[in-house]
């Protein structure tokens, strides 16, 4: 089965490293039109330039910004097929005992990766809807099935929030052929951020991790990129509502 997107318009956030320009690459060689989107300017600004993508620096979690990206992509290409949702993250976080938390550090990652992605799932329902198509993939996480290995209170939340939302969204509009699923990563080092997590646990912390993986070896961002193009296929257009633990075996 050989997988295509040609002349499809899809929208990848989270997209200056890591998971999300692996999407955005896996896309552009399928043959798509790949828009790209990210708050880090620089990094997305290298990918475009890698990729020969359009990009719009944006954050995500103001409503107003992601409507009006939505809206920017449709009146380029007349059309969007397909949103790769894959913005989120710690935005710097650390775990920390629950008495330490301020509701900006819990607001924060809350708009990071759920807000988000449910605005941009808001505005480009009707477009899609009007055309009688359209799929929506997010990245969710291990930690949106279970306890997060970050021990980040805000980050598990907001992953079982967005594993709810992606679930919603697919009984929502699934009656318009629009289908709604997410990738559920295993620990990836994919970008700083994930490289720190790693580093602290030190080379026991380490072996104990990729022994608990039944494939004994620690996922890459092109595996989660090769789920999330499979949701977004049309092979998999009866596939709605589901959460795809992409984890060596972990779960």
């Amino acid at each position: 089965m050989q997988i295509r997107f040609d002349d499809r318009v899809v929208l990848v956030t989270g997209a200056a490293q890591g998971i999300g320009r692996a999407i955005a690459r896996g896309f552009k060689d399928a043959g798509a039109v790949v828009h790209l989107a990210d708050m880090d300017g620089d990094g997305l600004a290298r990918t475009a330039a890698e990729l020969g993508c359009e990009y719009h620096v944006v954050d995500l979690g103001d409503r107003e910004a992601a409507h009006g990206l939505v809206g920017n992509v449709v009146a380029m290409r007349g059309r969007l097929d397909a949103l790769a949702l894959a913005a989120g993250g710690v935005r710097g976080q650390v775990g920390r005992p629950i008495e330490e938390i301020t509701p900006d550090d819990w607001r924060k990652i809350f708009q990071s990766n759920v807000d988000g992605a449910f605005w941009l799932a808001q505005a480009a329902a009707p477009v899609m809807k009007q055309a009688g198509y359209g799929r929506i993939v997010t990245i969710s996480s291990g930690a949106g099935l279970r306890p997060s290995l970050t021990g980040i209170q805000a980050y598990s939340a907001a992953k079982h929030a967005l594993v709810g939302l992606t679930k919603q969204l697919a009984w929502e509009l699934g009656p318009f052929g629009i289908t709604v699923n997410s990738v559920a990563p295993g620990f990836v080092r994919s970008n700083p951020a994930t490289e720190r997590q790693w580093d602290s646990y030190g080379p026991e912390g380490q072996k104990r991790l990729v022994d608990g993986i039944h494939t004994r070896r620690l996922g890459t961002a092109e595996d989660i990129a090769a789920a999330a193009l499979f949701l977004a296929s049309d092979p998999a257009a009866w596939i709605t509502g589901q959460i795809l633990s992409v984890d060596g075996g972990r779960s």
